[in-house]
């Protein structure tokens, strides 16, 4: 089995990377962006890959190789990450050992980490943890660096049933108090709302529906709500409608889009979401997940792709070829920021954590920068040195 050969030296190695990437990482990384009206360009994404990419695989991954991953990704430039869940590992196995994760997760500046949060009972194993610690010993870890909790709820009873074995307005009700606690704890709350264009029990979802919860989710203190396609079967159309309607009673602003790639849309659903007002995207390295009550539904959209699609242009150089007279072409640039992330790097973190769980990186992006980086590679291997 893969994981257990790796797991005794995981933690060395951790350490000893991040000692070499901290120096680099504290003096040459860009000062973190942030959505305003300053710059409105600003695109948020939040990294999903160690919580929903991994809540999916057959196997649960030890807590070292989660924390390594977290870990690097942080260093990569990703900005918002969650890091976990609290729910039961009867139910989620893959997401045991979220304490264990948050203790080996290192602190990096502007970096924010969330846990998802199912129940007033994942809510308190977190805040216990979180606690300072009364340890007369001066040298104590301190407590995780962890900021916000996600709630999570459906737009349809019969996903709501299958996920949490309650309906939608059960599941509001149970979520309330939870929110509030968390508030009063002085962390901020983000709200999920799954199957928003399709269902896997019920089919189509009607707008309203969503539209409906994600008030409530408002209502109860969130301040951002992350509209998830889960079956991954939304197409722009059907996302732009679905917007539509939930616009009419919640802020673009504290909107977020969550989609899965199972028909290969997700980064199209992104335009058209962008062009409708939304600036929040969440996204998963080498397009890890799915979802254990969706069947069929393939991972989320791969973080690679979505910065690729908004600012992989970019990496296009200078005109090779001008044309005519040699007058300098205007060609347009992508106007989108999305931080201090390094899309070389973070393609390198897909290829190692699939291969971590014994498959290739499903990004189209990072295959693709991969696959010509070895090209370059065999290419200069093969000139050799120049003297």
């Amino acid at each position: 089995m893969l994981y257990p050969s790796i797991t005794s030296s995981c933690t060395r190695i951790l350490r000893s990377t991040l000692k070499t990437s901290l120096k680099s990482f504290s003096t040459s990384q860009p000062t973190l962006s942030s959505t305003s009206s300053s710059n409105p360009n600003f695109v948020k994404i939040v990294e999903v890959g160690p919580r929903d990419g991994l809540q999916n695989e057959p196997k649960p991954i030890p807590p070292p190789i989660k924390a390594e991953l977290i870990n690097r990704l942080a260093i990569t430039g990703m900005r918002n990450i969650e890091a976990g869940s609290f729910v039961s590992p009867k139910w989620v196995p893959q997401m045991a050992g979220t304490a264990e994760v948050l203790a080996l997760i290192d602190s990096f500046p502007n970096t924010g980490y969330s846990v998802l949060v199912p129940n007033q009972k994942g809510l308190d194993d977190l805040l216990e943890i979180l606690s300072p610690s009364t340890s007369p010993n001066s040298h104590a870890k301190p407590p995780p660096p962890v900021t916000e909790v996600a709630i999570f709820t459906s737009a349809t009873d019969a996903f709501s049933f299958a996920n949490t074995n309650v309906s939608v307005s059960g599941s509001l009700e149970r979520l309330a108090p939870v929110a509030r606690r968390a508030l009063d704890a002085g962390l901020k709350v983000r709200g999920y709302v799954s199957v928003v264009v399709t269902c896997p029990f019920s089919g189509r979802v009607d707008p309203r529906r969503v539209r409906d919860v994600s008030r409530e989710l408002v209502q109860m203190g969130c301040y951002e709500v992350s509209l998830g396609d889960t079956t991954g079967a939304g197409t722009p159309a059907s996302i732009r409608g679905m917007l539509e309607e939930v616009a009419k009673e919640v802020d673009v602003g504290i909107l977020a889009g969550h989609f899965h790639d199972t028909n290969g849309t997700a980064t199209a659903n992104i335009m058209t979401a962008l062009d409708f007002g939304l600036r929040t995207f969440d996204a998963s390295v080498g397009g890890l997940g799915g979802c254990p009550y969706s069947p069929g539904a393939t991972g989320n959209v791969a973080t690679e792709d979505v910065v690729y699609a908004l600012t992989g242009d970019r990496l296009f150089g200078d005109i090779g070829e001008p044309y005519g007279n040699g007058e300098p072409s205007k060609t347009a640039q992508s106007r989108w920021d999305v931080g201090p992330i390094d899309l070389a790097r973070l393609a390198e973190i897909g290829e190692w954590i699939s291969g971590v769980l014994g498959r290739e990186t499903t990004s189209r992006a990072g295959k693709a920068l991969l696959a010509r980086r070895k090209r370059e590679e065999e290419r200069k291997r093969k000139e050799g040195p120049k003297l």
